[in-house]
């Protein structure tokens, strides 16, 4: 007991034992901290890269026996006759994207805005967790919905016998990446200062002047990352777009016909393949080019951020 006190008077007598003590102890933590940090971003770096080796690897086997051109460009997908030309679901993809941004974007900037500047404190305190519910809901009960409700609704409006196409995914996918666009935006928003709107004021704009020359200006780097955060989203979506686009490899002679891309078709056709065929390594491809899609998308929103635009 004596040689405890004793201790700790030396201690309290000398504080640079303390502060030595503390600092090598806090040295330690930052070197385990740096050291697994590094290894965690080497393993994770690891894990990508074999993805992208063994998906690519596979996938290009497909121009041993079909070419460039006729893989990227052809519309003829039939593959018991030899025919892999993915052009048909490349050009569905797009279309499918480009209709969900159309729909959803708008949306969702309107719902953003409404959130940040407009909505009383009770109503905002209510959207925002719906919204954060609604991002964490399985993409398969949208297609659930989808494919129960939406369907025969589009079946019943435009005296159609099929329902399921472009405009019903387009619909699923922008309930689906309304939550994530929206919340992004709201943020971005909410995160201006409140000096900008003072000084908007101050200089005579009216609210809405204010919002749409000041706020959305100054929150633009947010909105964007959080749109494209959302069309990777829609991109990559697989499940609630099998069960409502109808799964034809033709191109939509309209909204309501039904089509494919590059998600929904591989799904439906990997079980029916063998590994070793030129079928198989077509749809690893498809598969190669949604991750190449991913991956640039996530590039674009690094360089917009270091660029603050």
């Amino acid at each position: 007991m004596e040689k405890i006190i004793s201790n700790t008077t030396n201690l309290l007598k000398n504080p640079l034992l303390i502060t030595k003590a503390s600092f090598n102890k806090n040295y330690i933590k930052n070197h385990l901290f740096r050291f697994y940090s590094l290894l965690s971003v080497l393993l994770l770096g690891f894990i990508l890269l074999m993805i992208l080796f063994f998906i690519g690897k596979t996938g290009i086997l497909v121009f041993k026996e079909v070419s460039l051109a006729d893989f990227f460009f052809s519309l003829n997908w039939e593959p018991y006759e030899d025919h892999y030309g993915a052009g048909v679901f490349i050009l569905g993809t797009l279309a499918l994207t480009t209709l969900t941004f159309l729909i959803a974007v708008p949306i969702s900037l309107v719902m953003a805005i409404f959130s940040a500047e407009i909505a009383p404190i009770w109503l905002r305190n209510l959207v925002r967790p719906i919204l954060d519910l609604l991002v964490g809901i399985p993409s398969i009960v949208y297609g659930y919905l989808g494919i129960t409700i939406l369907v025969p609704f589009i079946r019943e409006v435009t005296g159609t016998s099929i329902g399921e196409g472009l405009l019903a995914a387009a619909i699923v996918l922008t309930i689906m990446v309304l939550p994530t666009i929206t919340r992004i935006s709201d943020d971005a928003i909410s995160a201006v200062s409140q000096d900008f709107r003072e000084a908007s004021y101050a200089l005579g704009s009216t609210r809405l002047q204010m919002i749409f020359k000041v706020l959305l200006p100054a929150a633009k780097q947010g909105i964007i990352t959080g749109v494209i955060l959302g069309m990777a989203r829609a991109i990559g979506e697989t499940m609630a777009v099998v069960m409502v686009i109808g799964n034809t490899a033709i191109l939509p002679a309209n909204l309501y016909s039904p089509t494919s891309v590059l998600t929904s078709n591989i799904v439906m056709e990997i079980l029916n393949v063998q590994y070793d065929s030129t079928w198989n390594y077509a749809l690893y491809m498809m598969a190669f080019l949604l991750l190449l899609i991913s991956l640039v998308l996530i590039f674009i929103i690094r360089k917009l951020r270091v660029k603050g635009v």
